[in-house]
C-alpha cells in the first residue's frame, strides 16, 4: 500500500504528524499572531526581532508561519538564511544570492556597498524594508552577527535598511551578553519567547492538526491525553510520538 492509499484509508489529506505540514495545518496561537503583527509593523521601519525558546517549543514553526505571512504582503522581499554557521565571506555570498546581488566574497567592502544600495533602492520604491529570517541563529559567529548589525545600519545608526528576525535557543541569548554583541542585543525591538506548552495547548494542537488533515476523530480523547502526558510540553516530541 502506497502513501496516498494509506492516507485515504484513514480519511486524511496529509500526514498530520509530518514535519512538512502545509501552512494551513499549523496552529497560530494568540502569542504568535501578536508577534507576526508586530513584525509586519517593523517592516515599515526596519530593525531586529527575536524568537527564543528551548528545543521543541516551536521556534521554527513560528518562523515558518511568519515567513508565509510576510511572503503574502505586497512588495515585501523575504530572504531566509539557510547556513547560519557560515563565516563572513560565505555569509556575504548567501546574502547576495538571497537578494539577487552578484557579490565577490573576497571584496567585502564592495559587497557591503552593493547590498546596501540594493536595499535603499527597494525602500525608496516601496517604503518597506526587505526581511531576513535566520533560524538556529545561535550557530552564527559573533563576527557575522556584528557584521549584520553594521551592514543594516545607516545615517549614524538612525536608520535600519533591513528587518532581521533571529530565531534561536538560550545560547543565542548568551551570545548577546558578549561585549562585542551588546550593541546588537540592545537593538531588539520585538520579542517572542516560547515556553513548553501546557496540556490544553497540546490537546488543541492535536485537534487542530487532525481537523485540518480531514479526520478530527482519528484519535480518541484518551489517546490524546496519553500522548500529551508523556511529551513534557515538548511540541517536537509530541509529533514524534504521534
Amino acid at each position: 500500500m502506497n502513501r496516498k492509499q494509506l492516507l485515504s484509508l484513514y480519511g486524511l489529506k496529509w500526514n498530520p504528524f509530518a514535519s512538512d505540514l502545509p501552512s494551513e495545518a499549523l496552529l497560530v496561537t494568540p502569542k504568535i499572531e501578536h508577534f507576526c503583527l508586530r513584525v509586519e509593523q517593523l517592516v515599515q521601519d526596519g530593525g531586529f526581532a527575536l524568537v527564543t525558546g528551548e528545543t521543541g517549543t516551536g521556534k521554527s514553526v513560528a518562523l515558518r508561519l511568519l515567513s508565509d505571512r510576510l511572503g503574502r504582503l505586497r512588495d515585501v522581499a523575504v530572504g531566509v538564511l539557510v547556513r547560519p554557521q557560515s563565516g563572513v565571506a560565505d555569509f556575504y555570498r548567501e546574502l547576495g544570492e538571497l537578494f539577487s546581488v552578484p557579490l565577490s566574497p573576497h571584496n567585502r567592502w564592495c559587497g557591503y556597498k552593493v547590498l546596501r544600495e540594493k536595499w535603499r533602492t527597494h525602500i525608496e520604491a516601496h517604503l518597506l524594508r526587505p526581511v531576513l529570517l535566520v533560524d538556529e541563529a545561535q550557530e552564527m559567529e559573533a563576527t557575522v552577527l556584528s557584521e549584520l548589525r553594521l551592514l543594516s545600519s545607516a545615517h549614524f545608526d538612525s536608520t535600519c535598511l533591513l528587518t532581521i528576525v533571529l530565531g534561536g535557543d538560550g545560547r543565542l541569548l548568551e551570545k548577546f551578553r558578549q561585549e562585542a554583541l551588546l550593541p546588537l542585543g540592545s537593538r531588539i525591538r520585538t520579542r517572542l519567547t516560547l515556553e513548553p506548552a501546557s496540556r490544553e495547548e497540546l490537546v488543541a494542537l492535536l485537534r487542530h492538526g487532525l481537523d485540518k488533515a480531514g479526520n478530527p476523530t482519528l484519535m480518541t480523547s484518551e489517546l490524546m491525553d496519553t500522548l500529551v502526558e508523556h511529551c513534557a510540553g515538548n511540541y517536537r516530541v509530541l509529533m514524534t510520538m504521534a
